[in-house]
């Protein structure tokens, strides 16, 4: 269901050569050089482990370091051997040399079962993050506020499906917040006070609940009011799909294909040598023997050509 001008396919720019790494990639970030870190959130359907990654494009290698769960989100620190990461129910500090993973948050979630730290976004105090519940069936899982200053967690809302995608927008003191909870097909907008770790009721910025794929990973696109969200379609069809949304007026920009691999994850705008160029993950999880030899690309990331700027 291919709408908006459509700008190209995506062309694959690196493949996991270990299965486990492409059952379910997800938060490709750029960490400066040309790399890109991401993480492997579970290594298998029966796994509870994962891993942080840090591709080199240029040369072909990917640095994996096993972690001692399952990892949601991963960012880069000022110290290049130090990720944030979300770990299970814990923002913790990871060590690429050593492998330690250190917590430096509370645990979250604390009043329920079955969840797990997903996606996250930086801002100047910190961390937003939501978890997912695993069974996919309770609204349960918290969204938060992780403040680095004092290691504060501040819980925003407690009936979170699968939190997945977010932006964010400076606002004087606070920070506006776009959100995805992939079940409900809609974008919602909040305003975040970190001074006090509270959050405004919600407005729905984007509806797209007439589409027949679920809202997976988001980042601001290539204007301030437009974003870009990669749609995870568990269904068997030829591409999987990338739009480009404006936030004021709702329409839908453009759309990229990625050919041969339709669980779309999470979409990265990347500071390549070449110039900005959008790179998305893309899943396997979840597939049978058979739908893998129907998408053998499943799992792999994926890249576009250098991205022109969208006219103002």
């Amino acid at each position: 269901m291919v709408g908006g001008t459509v700008v190209g396919d995506l062309q694959v720019l690196y493949q996991p050569d270990r299965p486990e790494l492409g059952y379910l990639p997800e938060g490709p970030i750029g960490c400066g050089s040309g790399e890109i870190s991401w993480v492997a959130i579970q290594h298998g359907p029966e796994q509870d482990v994962g891993s942080l990654n840090v591709l080199d494009p240029a040369a072909g290698f990917n640095r994996h370091v096993e972690l001692p769960g399952r990892p949601g989100f991963a960012f880069p620190t000022d110290d290049p051997d130090v990720f944030l990461v979300g770990v299970e129910r814990n923002v913790c500090r990871v060590h690429l040399g050593s492998g330690e993973c250190e917590p430096v948050s509370d645990e979250v979630d604390g009043g329920v079962e079955n969840t797990i730290i997903n996606d996250g976004v930086e801002i100047d105090e910190g961390l937003v993050f939501g978890c997912k519940d695993l069974a996919f069936d309770d609204f349960k899982a918290g969204l938060y506020f992780w403040r680095a200053a004092d290691r504060r967690v501040f819980q925003l809302r407690d009936d979170q499906l699968c939190s997945n995608g977010k932006v964010v927008r400076r606002d004087g003191t606070g920070w506006w917040i776009w959100d995805i909870d992939s079940p409900t097909k809609v974008v919602v907008r909040y305003r975040l006070d970190p001074a006090s770790g509270t959050l405004s009721d919600p407005d729905t910025a984007l509806d797209l609940t007439h589409l027949p794929f679920f809202p997976d990973g988001m980042v601001e696109g290539r204007t301030p009011s437009t974003v870009i969200i990669a749609f995870y379609n568990p269904e068997s069809v030829e591409d999987g799909e990338v739009h480009e949304y404006d936030l004021e007026s709702g329409r839908h920009l453009a759309t990229w294909r990625v050919p041969g691999s339709p669980q779309v994850t999470c979409p990265l705008l990347w500071d390549s040598p070449e110039g900005t160029r959008l790179v998305v993950t893309t899943a396997a999880e979840n597939m049978s023997a058979e739908k893998l030899a129907e998408y053998p690309l499943a799992g792999a990331m994926f890249v576009s050509e250098p991205l022109d700027q969208l006219e103002s």
